[in-house]
């Protein structure tokens, strides 16, 4: 995907990603207009922008990364004129955002994908729509039913798997979920089929016994035939910081490759996003946009900063591309 340009050289967003960050716009736009509105670049100029990053779930951290970079370029550039720090923080937010491994892995044979995280985060509907996607793009999808402690889980799983067309693959309530992660990768490699996405129960992070049976899990899907190519995250953008915290354990226990942002159309926490890639060093590889079953899509950094802090318009900053 591929960012325009309007005439002061600063990236403007795709519609679809400006129209669904609007909250998360608006959340910065407010005060980042107003810091860049000054009549000169001060040291007020530099505390407005700290609060609108920090305004938007800017984590601490990454705050001051981006707003050294931004003092430095502004140096080293000469710069005079607020209004021409957007185009250098749309740069720096995508900057940080991009990820040389940001594509999801299929190189196994087959290909198994975890997918973790903690309940209404969105997990199944997440592995429901990149299914169909998947299917979609042609390849042949398994889905293994790993949450054997609700049956409700397996039954809104098997609704997406018949929706999406691909195969289920579940186990007896109650029982043994790394025993129906081994039947159904060893199920795919025998039908030929291209992916596993495998649903685990949403259990709280704080839960060092499940974590345990998590980190099990792993291991079975680990073993030939198939190879765990990704084990995904999903936090929902709505929580803020907080999902930073849930990520942190997830990845000790999962050893998670990369993030899915779901509802992020609906969340004011943009800068959360920032957080993610930048202190726990992986990579977002999905994001959901909307309900739609299209609305699942890989993350494109230029696309994301454009839409967050790029060119500015009316009506609290937020504009129609």
């Amino acid at each position: 995907m591929t960012t325009a340009r309007d005439p002061r050289g600063v990236c403007e967003a795709p519609p679809r990603w400006r129209s669904r960050l609007a909250k998360a716009r608006s959340a910065m736009g407010g005060r980042l207009g107003a810091a860049l509105a000054r009549p000169a670049l001060d040291a007020g100029t530099w505390e407005a922008l700290e609060e609108a990053l920090l305004g938007a779930d800017v984590s601490w951290a990454v705050t001051e990364q981006l707003l050294e970079r931004l003092r430095s370029e502004a140096a080293r550039r000469r710069i005079a004129d607020p209004r021409e720090l957007r185009g250098l923080l749309t740069e720096a937010v995508a900057e940080v955002m991009e990820a040389p491994d940001g594509a999801l892995d299929r190189s196994g044979s087959p290909s198994v994908w975890l997918f973790v995280g903690v309940n209404g985060s969105g997990k199944t509907t997440t592995i429901g729509k990149l299914a169909h996607a998947e299917v979609q793009a042609g390849r042949r999808v398994v889905l293994a039913a790993a949450d054997t402690f609700r049956a409700a889980a397996t039954e809104q799983l098997a609704a997406w798997a018949e929706r999406a067309g691909a195969h289920l693959v579940g186990g007896t309530p109650g029982g043994d979920p790394a025993a129906v992660v081994f039947d159904a990768v060893s199920h795919a490699a025998a039908a030929g089929a291209e992916v596993v996405m495998i649903d685990t129960a949403g259990r709280l992070h704080t839960d060092h016994n499940l974590m345990g049976e998590l980190a099990k899990i792993r291991r079975v899907a680990e073993r030939a035939p198939g190879e765990l190519c990704e084990a995904l995250v999903t936090l929902d953008a709505t929580t803020g910081q907080n999902g930073l915290v849930q990520a942190r354990m997830f990845g000790e226990a999962a050893g998670v490759t990369g993030a899915v942002l779901t509802k992020l159309d609906g969340s004011g926490r943009g800068g959360t996003v920032l957080s993610v890639r930048a202190e726990l060093g992986v990579a977002v590889k999905l994001v959901g946009l909307g309900e739609g079953l299209g609305d699942l899509v890989p993350f494109d950094a230029a696309a994301f900063a454009s839409a967050l802090v790029g060119a500015e318009g009316v009506e609290g900053d937020v504009r129609n591309a």
